[in-house]
This record gives structure tokens, sequence and C-alpha cells, in this order.
């Protein structure tokens, strides 16, 4: 005899299963999380402000 199946309850798993499809790709197309690219966003301009805090000055006294 063949599975009695609710047509209801498959339709909702088929679109949570499409969903959850959508996300994973938009998880992979988008990257990071907001903070992890604020903090590296931080560190970059630390790293900068550091590196050209270290520069000689030009003495190109006539």
């Amino acid at each position: 005899m063949a599975e009695i199946v609710n047509l209801r309850q498959a339709r909702k798993r088929k679109a949570r299963a499409e969903r959850e499809q959508s996300a994973e790709a938009n998880r992979l197309k988008f990257g990071r999380p907001k903070a992890e690219k604020a903090h590296d966003r931080l560190e970059n301009e630390r790293a900068t402000r550091v590196h050209d805090s270290h520069r000689r000055e030009d003495a190109d006294d006539d």
C-alpha cells in the first residue's frame, strides 16, 4: 500500500529546503559578518598609521 502524504506539509518541507539552499548561496556570495569586516578595516587603518608614523622625513633643504 502507498504511503499517505500530507501535501501541505510536503509543500512546506520543499519551501524550507529551497529557502535554506538560497540562504547558503547568499552566505557564500556575501561572505563575512559586518563585525568581522569592521574589525579588519580598523586593523588595516591602524597598521597604515603605524607604518606612516615610521616614515622618514625628506630633508630636501637647499
